[in-house]
């Protein structure tokens, strides 16, 4: 796969200088958005871009990653490799920069659609968490960038022992920021108070998966707890090694388990598309694209003989991780078949199967303002009108062309949309 190097200086596109922005009320705090779902708010979103059509602004960036970029306020935060160090970009809404730290060595990345800077940021408005492949984790000032505090995984804990690229990012719950290693070798679950950065737990997750399969490259999930079904007041939901487990997100305890995910013993299962709750079910995508289960909450223990409410093994996602909203799920396939699924049944609703092509889908998909956005790993998007609810299929509304490598997820603030390349970093929306 060919990354395309075709760049404009690393400067704000002349035009950025008149076009003005909206009101500025939403906020994309991390990778899935703000409710962890793939659901953006806001209206007035373009259907169609390319490189010279509703471009407001494009930014080179200092180095390559594969992260996507967290948005508070007036803040755009950037995870990227400079001059041989991890580095945190700090732009404003309009591109400009307004600061950058470097905060480890870089441990450069493997495949070749991945980097050193592929867990993505988080924020609470006041610090932002960063997260790399060297093991560096970093908590910084949201306002200027100073290093709050700072620690090393693979330092403090043992060695990185993943056959790829490590791809999990860093999540919040209300006293800390939680990181998965899930691996061969030791794995574990470990949370740092969000301001001091003192060890609050670390709790193992080993499990009995083969080789590779002990391996996983997802996104753990906090959500509130539902105290009707026992649970704490937040629930960390986490999918890897041929399970779903979920814990007392203050104690890492660990709450419930299933398994059966690899009921084959298949040894190259490892996970990379990220777990998603759809009130109360966990919606597990997995072998390598190929099955898709949903989990009951509740419950205490081994309980997977009694809380699957469905599974599908003909439908799955290997990298793109499922969005949810109002009661539906939608999955992009790695060859972009894209579902929409009753979430209480599992039941298809509407589907399109997208042009057949050499590159896969590695973004997950985002719904907003009545849309579902994917895009493909060289940079081109499909927007998609999201189905009424008699529809076998989904509509095509318009398409978007950036030519560049894409893995990140769009993000979704205000009317624009922020899609982040290897490269660059774009801001697509109406001129005004």
């Amino acid at each position: 796969m060919t990354v395309h190097r075709r760049f404009l200086p690393l400067v704000v596109c002349a035009w950025a200088a008149v076009a003005s922005l909206p009101a500025r009320a939403d906020n994309w705090p991390n990778w899935r958005g703000p409710a962890v779902d793939g659901v953006a708010a806001g209206t007035g979103y373009v259907s169609s871009w390319s490189p010279t059509e509703h471009v407001l602004w494009r930014v080179k960036l200092p180095g390559l990653g594969a992260s996507t970029p967290a948005v508070w306020g007036d803040r755009v935060i950037v995870t990227c490799a400079v001059d041989g160090k991890d580095a945190v970009l700090c732009l404003d809404r309009n591109g400009k920069e307004v600061w950058r730290r470097e905060v480890g060595t870089e441990k450069p990345g493997k495949h070749k659609k991945a980097t050193g800077c592929n867990p993505s940021p988080v924020t609470d408005g006041t610090h932002v968490w960063v997260y790399y492949k060297s093991g560096d984790l970093a908590a910084l000032n949201l306002a200027d960038g100073t290093v709050v505090w700072q620690t090393n995984l693979q330092e403090k804990f043992g060695a990185d022992t993943l056959w790829w690229d490590l791809g999990t990012s860093p999540v919040l719950s209300k006293q800390a920021v939680i990181i998965a290693v899930m691996q061969t070798g030791p794995s574990y679950l470990v949370a740092f108070d969000r301001t001091s950065g003192a060890l609050l737990w670390k709790q193992d997750r080993m499990l009995d998966a083969p080789d590779e399969a002990a391996q996983s490259y997802s996104t753990p999930v906090v959500v509130a707890g539902d105290a009707a079904k026992g649970e704490p007041d937040e629930l960390l939901v986490v999918l890897g090694a041929d399970h779903v487990t979920a814990h007392d997100a203050a104690t890492g305890r660990e709450l419930w388990r299933v398994g059966g995910l690899n009921p084959t013993g298949n040894t190259y299962f490892r996970s990379i598309a990220s777990p998603v709750v759809a009130s109360d079910l966990v919606i597990a995508p997995y072998a390598r694209g190929e099955s898709l289960t949903a989990i009951r909450r509740g419950g205490t223990g081994n309980v997977t003989g009694s809380h699957v409410a469905w599974a599908r093994t003909d439908l799955g996602a290997d990298v793109p991780t499922p969005a949810v909203k109002d009661g539906r799920i939608v999955v992009c396939t790695d060859k972009g078949k894209v579902v929409s699924l009753d979430a209480a049944t599992g039941t298809t609703q509407a589907t399109t199967e997208l042009p057949k092509n050499r590159h896969a889908y590695s973004a997950s998909p985002v719904i907003v303002d009545g849309r579902i956005i994917v895009t493909r790993e060289d940079g081109e998007s499909t927007v998609l009108a999201w189905p009424a609810a008699a529809a076998e299929t989904i509509p095509l509304l318009g398409q978007g062309v950036v030519d560049e490598m894409t893995v990140a997820t769009p993000v979704c603030v205000d009317g624009r949309i922020l899609l982040r390349t290897h490269d660059s970093l774009w801001c697509l929306g109406e001129k005004e």
